[in-house]
């Protein structure tokens, strides 16, 4: 931008704005414009007292949540100190009876599980046993059957010899009287 006669502004070599004069003593404008600043700090700048009404907020936020704050504290600190001087113990008792409880039902399902294991250990024992003597008496029988059998076959085979030469001799003579009367 220039200045120059037809546009406001400064005018040439003159260090105040186009249409300021100077005092008579040749003394720019000072309280004037000092005023005015002020004037325009009070109608136009609110920073100020907006400044002022946000620290007056965050004090009374700050003192609110402080109290609030504080309540909540001592409200878990009355909690905690109940829980362990009332509740704690109670419930360690509970606890503790309880277990108590627990492993007495749990040491007598143990020996019973136990005496039933040893009942059933002791049934396929004598199951064992019983299988294994009725093995041996089964062996001992087949063993006599077998020598049974074994005499009944040596019997059997010696009746058949004996019928058999029966047979041969009856045969024999049949042939021998067959013989003399196919001869007449």
């Amino acid at each position: 931008m220039s200045s120059g006669p037809d546009t406001p502004g400064k005018a040439a070599g003159s260090p105040l704005p186009a249409g300021r004069k100077r005092d008579s003593a040749g003394a720019p404008a000072h309280p004037i414009i000092k005023d005015i600043g002020e004037i325009h700090s009070r109608l136009l700048d609110h920073r100020p007292v907006i400044q002022g009404e946000i620290r007056y907020f965050i004090k009374e936020f700050e003192e609110k949540r402080g109290l609030r704050e504080l309540r909540v504290l001592e409200n878990l600190n009355t909690m905690i100190y109940e829980t362990n001087d009332q509740t704690l113990p109670k419930c360690e008792q509970v606890m503790h009876d309880d277990l108590n409880e627990a492993l007495k039902r749990l040491q007598a399902a143990n020996y019973r599980i136990l005496r039933l294991q040893q009942r059933e250990q002791e049934e396929r024992k004598l199951q064992t046993d019983t299988l294994m003597a009725g093995e041996k008496q089964r062996l001992a029988h087949w063993e006599v059957f077998m020598k049974d059998q074994h005499n009944k076959r040596a019997e059997v085979d010696e009746e058949h010899r004996k019928a058999m030469e029966r047979l041969k001799e009856q045969y024999a003579e049949m042939e021998k009287d067959l013989a003399k009367y196919s001869s007449f």
